[in-house]
């Protein structure tokens, strides 16, 4: 999955999780005051587009999983065709976090 792919993933599941946010401010809205037709149709748009929420949730899931997956198999890969520089790489990374947690 590319990067822009994921951008636009992204988007789209902020949108939906603002439409989801809107839904509900109208739901509470309406049962506040009323009740009956108008509160039927909004527990209806809350309740499909919580559906579909969670759809894009899962999806964006399996993307990000999938995308992680990837990039450990490269690790892997690059780890065992240049071990020494694996070795320098890890060694530079525990003594900057030494460093970090030493200032603290």
């Amino acid at each position: 999955m590319n990067t822009t792919s994921f951008d636009s993933s992204r988007q789209k599941l902020t949108g939906d999780i603002r439409s989801v946010v809107a839904d509900v401010e109208e739901l509470l809205k309406a049962t506040a005051g009323q009740t009956g037709g108008q509160l039927s149709n909004a527990r209806d748009r809350v309740t499909e587009s919580l559906k579909q929420m969670r759809g894009e949730l899962e999806s964006a899931e399996r993307a990000a999983l999938a995308k992680a997956k990837h990039a450990a198999a490269e690790v892997d890969h690059y780890a065992h065709q240049n071990p020494w520089q694996a070795v320098g790489i890890a060694a530079g990374i525990g003594f900057l976090i030494g460093v970090v947690v030493a200032r603290r």
